[in-house]
């Protein structure tokens, strides 16, 4: 007769893996960000050797390194085979990976997409309303001659709307909004590749998107956050019911495809 927990033991995915003790890689890699907030580790220094941290700590290497690895699993600094570790500026790729896996483990991962930008980017344009700088200004009237040439050229106007709402959210003076919205780039760009590719998308269509995009910035450039609030939401609504209908038969597609593969 099979033992059981023998039979447990056999289906362990984590068997014979190592177990780091997690307060002490957690300690050290307080006191790593905590460098880097106080201003001790900048971007591009290089961080010191395993060895000599684990010796500064009181960790085993091992400990030292599992904290390395998480930390650059963070985006906080960034390792490179046969060369230092460095700190690196804080960007966006770990949300970005951390969206995409998101949305593709749901079966409505690009309509909850379209909700999230629904919830964050009218709040965001009336923040830049009230802190954009003129150079901000400056920077969206340029994005806005993009989108003006690029009517029709759909690779082109994408590049140039994912500008617009990034230099947007940019402006907003949050750097987690501005991480938010850049991280989701991937997804705002299949989300704009399905709306603008339909075959029912005109002359006429393509002038009124890129009038609500003139509103935006016509209302940060006024300085009113309201204004820029609700021509935010303006723009979402006009395109949010043809994008979500968009997103569902391709979520739908995705999952026909898997089934089939599954059968």
């Amino acid at each position: 007769m099979t033992d059981p927990a023998a039979a447990l033991i056999e289906d362990d995915p984590f068997a014979d893996v190592d177990v780091v003790p997690t307060r002490l890689g957690d300690a050290l890699i307080q006191r790593i960000t905590q460098a880097i907030h106080d201003g001790r580790l900048k971007p591009g220094d290089v961080l010191p050797s395993e060895a000599r941290m684990a010796a500064s700590f009181g960790v085993s290497k091992p400990i030292a390194r599992e904290a390395i690895r998480q930390l650059a699993a963070m985006g906080v600094v960034h390792i490179q085979q046969g060369k230092p570790t460095r700190v690196q500026a804080l960007d966006a790729a770990p949300l970005d990976r951390f969206f995409r896996f998101a949305v593709r483990g749901s079966k409505t991962g690009l309509t909850e997409a379209v909700e999230l930008r629904r919830v964050l980017e009218p709040p965001i344009a009336r923040y830049s309303a009230e802190r954009r700088s003129e150079a901000d200004v400056v920077k969206l009237t340029e994005i806005l001659k993009r989108l003006e040439t690029s009517w029709g050229d759909v690779p082109r106007w994408i590049e140039a709307d994912l500008d617009f709402h990034e230099a947007i959210a940019a402006s907003a003076g949050n750097t987690l909004l501005d991480l938010q919205i850049r991280a989701l780039r991937p997804l705002n760009r299949e989300i704009m590749e399905l709306f603008n590719s339909r075959s029912t998308r005109n002359t006429g269509d393509w002038r009124e998107t890129y009038e609500r995009h003139v509103e935006v910035v016509e209302a940060i450039r006024a300085g009113d956050g309201e204004w820029a609030e609700r021509a935010m939401s303006k723009h979402f609504e006009a395109a949010e019911a043809a994008i979500a209908e968009i997103a569902t038969i391709r979520e739908e597609d995705n999952n026909d495809s898997r089934d089939r593969a599954g059968s």
